[in-house]
């Protein structure tokens, strides 16, 4: 029997950094089929509210390609329709023609999801749901504000969503809406018939076909990695679907075994990675010597257990860190 493959640290960084796009230079002009190349070998661009510096869409963008500029990611999502807003281990942008990959999330969902809101939120939201619908078929694009609610909120908490908020994300997450478009950061919510292309939005996808996609397209972008890394990528599938596709393509010989060796030393980590890695390996070249500026939400460094193993890095966003816990100091005003 062989023996598994040893990868050394800084390979494993190097061939990460490679297949998270900053493996070459950021330069050159992105034009609009540039840009959604750019994203597509990310697989998603995650976004969020937080706005310190720029927000982390555009920060993740800029540090791939410095001629980058907002209004090309505004485009390719409110006009061309080529991207399309979701939820992969949080809200991102995913080039739509992955679109009829997230059916299958939407159906998981449509299962599960109301229940665990129901307890989350508390009886009551399910109400609003038709009415929701038949609000936005009515008018069309329609932001939160737009609808008078039921009940006034209670405290100024990001959760304290009253029902027909509950409700828009509701359909949202199941498939019914999409966002069409934000207002400032705020999202402006549709039917996804009016959004998401037909082609795209009917295209039928077989739930083996589904998850060999989820698994293959997730560690094509991750390098190599365990099982759980590779479910958590997308977050579509469970661990237990990323480990019973890991074991049938390991026994067709599509993946081997490998040891990873970590940035602070100890005993290397055991993941898989696609048949040819040692060629893959062989061809790497160390990445530019260029100062990025990393948004805390960038791919590289989001999984914070899989940055700590691999660069020795350990960070926390402690904004949402309660207060007797935070190392660095109050939140800003």
């Amino acid at each position: 029997m062989t023996s598994p493959l040893v990868v050394s640290n800084v390979e494993a960084r190097n061939y990460f950094i490679a297949c998270q796009g900053l493996g070459a230079a950021p330069v050159g002009k992105l034009s609009p089929d540039g840009l959604l190349a750019l994203i597509r070998t990310l697989g998603f661009v995650q976004i969020d509210s937080i706005n310190t510096v720029a927000r982390a869409h555009d920060m993740i963008l800029f540090a791939r390609n410095q001629s980058y500029r907002p209004h090309q990611l505004k485009h390719l999502l409110e006009s061309e329709r080529s991207l399309f807003e979701h939820w992969t281990h949080d809200a991102a942008v995913i080039p739509t023609e992955f679109y009829p990959y997230w059916r299958h999330r939407f159906a998981r969902q449509q299962r599960h999801l109301l229940e665990r809101w129901r307890k989350w939120r508390g009886a009551g939201f399910e109400q609003a749901l038709e009415g929701i619908l038949d609000k936005v078929s009515e008018q069309g694009p329609t932001r939160t504000r737009d609808i008078k609610s039921s009940r006034v909120k209670k405290g100024d908490g990001w959760w304290d969503w009253h029902p027909e908020k509950t409700a828009l994300e509701f359909h949202w997450h199941t498939g019914t809406l999409a966002i069409a478009g934000r207002d400032g950061f705020q999202k402006i919510y549709d039917l996804s018939e009016n959004v998401i292309p037909a082609h795209h939005r009917t295209a039928e996808v077989s739930e083996s076909r589904f998850i060999d996609w989820a698994c293959r397209s997730a560690l094509r972008r991750l390098g190599m990695a365990t099982s759980g890394e590779i479910a958590a990528f997308w977050a579509l599938i469970t661990p237990k679907e990323a480990a019973a596709w890991v074991r049938d393509r390991r026994a067709a010989a599509d993946l081997v075994d490998i040891w990873v060796e970590p940035a602070t030393g100890g005993q290397a980590t055991k993941a898989v990675a696609f048949t040819g890695i040692s060629d893959e390996l062989a061809r790497l070249v160390d990445p530019p010597k260029r100062l990025r500026v990393l948004s805390p939400f960038d791919p590289l460094i989001r999984d914070r257990k899989r940055c700590l193993r691999l660069f020795g890095f350990d960070y926390r966003i402690e904004v949402f860190v309660p207060k007797e816990k935070r190392k660095y100091g109050e939140p800003l005003a």
